[in-house]
């Protein structure tokens, strides 16, 4: 039986993907499927997918961002401050943390750091483009400290690199996406698709 592999691109930062975050590994682990872990630079996708930093969004589109988070929050149960203390914050560190753990530590490690950076920004609104911040939760979670310093290789930003072009290439608009077997979806309202494409 051929092994169903994912891949997950994912931005620290983005509430939707925090919003999809737990559903989908859920979602993978039932369908005994692999993860690959995939934060990318949204700042080189965005001027490809023709997406928009939300600071240059029309005030309409801003305004309604805020209500769909709202009504999704509450549909799914995730707890999630609209205007947490520590957002537009830049997540390249934080995606490097993630993919540094993902190289020593594996998959679910990277998964698990991952959530906890997510629910830093949207839920317990920690500051996750600060070190301290990020050596914390690597603490809490059980992971060595020393990924912090193996996020600033030049391995680790190569891989960065490589994959938000690995992004570009397999055409991601934002985050999260989840590409299975050649097909794309976009955002975490999309897992419902992603799951029955599994179970086929």
């Amino acid at each position: 039986m051929t092994q169903k592999t994912i891949d997950y691109y994912l931005s620290p930062q983005s509430p939707w993907t925090y919003l999809g975050h737990e559903r989908f590994a859920q979602v993978a682990k039932a369908a005994g499927a692999t993860i690959n872990v995939l934060p990318v630079d949204l700042g080189r996708v965005f001027p490809v997918s023709s997406g928009l930093p939300l600071s240059k969004r029309a005030p309409q589109r801003q305004a309604y961002r805020l209500v769909e988070l709202k009504r999704w929050s509450e549909h799914l149960g995730r707890p999630l401050n609209l205007k947490p203390t520590y957002f537009p914050v830049d997540g390249h560190d934080a995606a490097k943390l993630i993919i540094a753990v993902d190289g020593a530590d594996g998959t679910d490690a990277a998964m698990k750091i991952a959530g906890a950076i997510m629910r830093g920004v949207w839920v317990e609104q920690r500051h996750i483009a600060d070190p301290a911040v990020l050596q914390a939760m690597l603490a809490e979670t059980g992971l060595p400290a020393r990924r912090l310093e193996d996020a600033q290789s030049q391995a680790v930003h190569e891989r960065y690199e490589a994959d938000s072009q690995r992004a570009i290439e397999a055409g991601v608009l934002g985050a999260p996406s989840y590409i299975y077997d050649g097909e794309l979806f976009w955002g975490q309202d999309r897992l419902d698709f992603l799951e029955r494409r599994l179970a086929r």
